[in-house]
């Protein structure tokens, strides 16, 4: 006897968009059966029906970038904050980053600190990263024997003294340690020698001190490692369209290269940036740059669209681009941001789907995730695709009402979300995961260019 039917005459499902209705019980998806109409349209069976009508029934998002920073930072960010504004937002599972919470997840005591402190907490379900950081390379397996999703690792400063980046043979021999176990390295690519403190406090002097080059030449050198060690490598939160051909090149090449890129650099530029609210790094940077971007993601290039969400409070906020903390708050705020800009160019639902919650399922082996699929898992959004609002920073359920889309219109509104059946956000009912090493798989192989 199945507890809910959901149905939508655009259910957005691993083939496309189709009507649909999807059958859960004890919070999996049991069965995807036609739309009905007329006397078939009865409830059977006693389940609960939730008839959707035109709106939108998408999988519930899968963000692999969120920094909670809890414990030890919960002033900026928190479990149960972040976790709200996840399910406010359409998101049902989020990977949590190993900065900026103290201690870092660098070792298996962290890990567990980090375990105790969201357990009972999280209105979604959540799993972590590990880091790699000098020093740490004996810690690397246990992490992993222990149920982290992948390391973080950085090839310049990370913004927090206690998360060093890795000098040139540390990251190698991360590269080679994660590549016996079959791990997933993710780097943050900006190469050290080419930044440069910014010459002033104004958004162009922040924007020429983190030029394109630094990310293409760390972009370049962590390909090279991938090559040398065979690692499954995954460059973090791509800004530069001069990254792309070097991508599109490793992939060509066949190399477990993947690449991810963010909100606010598919939609941003630096003309928008009037505040602090607005720094990032990498940083948002042009026009013509942001549109390369769209384009990458159309080719499979960029597998992954992830918030990066990196809040602080709002004193850290304050002050020019070369003082504030660099980190943008949109976890809440993802779904529709990307869908209004998709939509613009363009670009269909079901692809923003597959962008923001199949392939980020893929790269991180997140079991049970990522789409309306039978035997997974009944995350589910109820998404108005044609209703506008406007941003309001009060409405929003992260810890501090910052944001770079305050006052901007968007299209897409998350009417309800269901974390395994239930409806998410009211209570802390999310899981703490650990991956599926069957399901990890190359997320490139789940687009299909329109």
């Amino acid at each position: 006897m199945d507890d809910l039917v959901i149905r939508s005459r655009r259910a957005v499902l691993p083939g496309g968009e189709r009507p649909a209705s999807v059958s859960v019980r004890d919070g999996r998806i049991t069965a995807i059966s036609p739309y009905p109409s007329g006397d078939a349209a009865a409830p059977a069976g006693g389940a609960a029906v939730v008839d959707l009508g035109d709106t939108a029934l998408l999988p519930g998002l899968v963000d692999t970038h969120v920094h909670v920073n809890e414990p030890g930072r919960t002033e900026w960010e928190g479990f149960a904050t972040a976790t709200r504004a996840a399910a406010s937002g359409g998101v049902t599972t989020l990977l949590d980053m190993p900065l900026n919470s103290l201690p870092p997840t660098v070792g298996p005591a962290a890990l567990a600190a980090k375990r105790a402190a969201a357990e009972g907490a999280c209105a979604v379900d959540a799993g972590f990263w590990g880091g790699a950081v000098p020093g740490n390379l004996p810690s690397l397996r246990p992490l992993h024997d222990l149920g982290v999703f992948g390391f973080k690792c950085f090839m310049s400063d990370s913004g927090v003294p206690e998360f060093p980046p890795l000098p040139p043979e540390e990251l190698r021999a991360a590269f080679r340690e994660v590549a016996s176990f079959g791990g997933l390295v993710a780097v943050h690519a900006e190469d050290p020698a080419s930044l440069a403190p910014p010459s002033g406090g104004g958004y162009g002097a922040f924007l020429a001190s983190r030029p394109p080059a630094a990310e293409r030449l760390a972009v370049e050198r962590a390909v090279r490692l991938a090559e040398e060690t065979g690692v499954r490598a995954h460059i973090l939160h791509v800004s530069a369209d001069a990254c792309l051909d070097v991508l599109e090149k490793a992939r060509a090449d066949g190399l477990p290269v993947t690449a991810e890129t963010c909100p606010h650099y598919l939609t941003l530029t630096d003309e928008d940036a009037d505040g602090p609210a607005y720094k990032c790094c990498p940083p948002i940077r042009d026009a013509a740059n942001r549109e390369a971007l769209w384009q990458g993601l159309a080719s499979g290039v960029l597998s992954c669209v992830v918030t990066d969400h990196s809040p602080c409070t709002p004193e850290l906020k304050r002050g020019d681009f070369a003082t504030a903390w660099g980190g943008v708050s949109s976890l809440q705020l993802g779904l529709p941001v990307v869908w209004t800009a998709a939509r613009a160019r363009g670009h269909p639902l079901h692809s923003v789907v597959r962008w923001m919650s199949e392939a980020p399922a893929a790269l991180a082996g997140v079991p049970g995730k990522g789409a309306i699929a039978v035997g997974n898992d009944a995350d589910l959004v109820a998404f108005d695709a044609d209703e506008t609002f406007t941003v309001r920073a009060a409405d929003l359920h992260h810890r501090h009402p910052v944001t770079p889309y305050e006052g901007r219109t968007l299209t897409g509104v998350v009417r309800a979300t269901w974390l395994r059946g239930a409806p998410a956000g009211a209570a802390p009912a999310g899981r703490l995961l650990t991956p599926d090493p069957r399901s990890t798989q190359d997320p490139c192989s789940t687009q299909d260019p329109r």
